[in-house]
């Protein structure tokens, strides 16, 4: 989804995690930078207070103990909701049953992560987040519509 601040693409990610996380799934919530994991952890955990969900937060703000705590919590699925920057694509990172990826700005991510994430989306839902307008001619000719000599 792709929309200017203000737009509601958070608005949209926190619904679409609500629904997963009351259908029995676990959330991930991938962000480039650690503010920005940051600001949507505190947004989650506020809007989910009210909610039996857990939400758990990955990344260089976060002890290596609490990092742990987190990690064995999505592994035994105490974690409904992992919110993360490039942490989450860790090998050791490991989900009891991931339904929903959500990307925050995926033009961000790096090589290496980007091929893990075609790992997962071949086996979860994908939400990917943008502010970041695909320019015309791009889009004309990811649609087939214009030819590029």
């Amino acid at each position: 989804m792709c929309g200017d601040v203000g737009f509601g693409k958070t608005e949209v990610a926190l619904r679409a995690a609500f629904a997963a996380v009351d259908g029995g799934y676990q959330v991930a919530v991938l962000c480039p930078t650690t503010l920005l994991a940051e600001q949507h952890g505190q947004t989650f955990r506020d809007r989910f207070s009210q909610w039996p969900v857990r939400v758990g937060e990955l990344s260089r703000f976060r002890s290596a103990r609490d990092a742990a705590q987190i990690v064995e919590g999505l592994g035994s699925g105490v974690i409904d909701i992992a919110i993360g920057t490039h942490k989450l694509l860790s090998a050791d990172v490991r989900f009891a049953r991931l339904g929903l990826v959500i990307i925050d700005e995926e033009h961000r991510f790096g090589v290496r992560q980007k091929e893990r994430l075609k790992a997962l989306r071949a086996e979860v839902d994908v939400l990917t987040l943008t502010a970041t307008p695909i320019r015309a001619p791009w889009r004309c000719r990811w649609k087939g519509s214009a030819t590029f000599r």
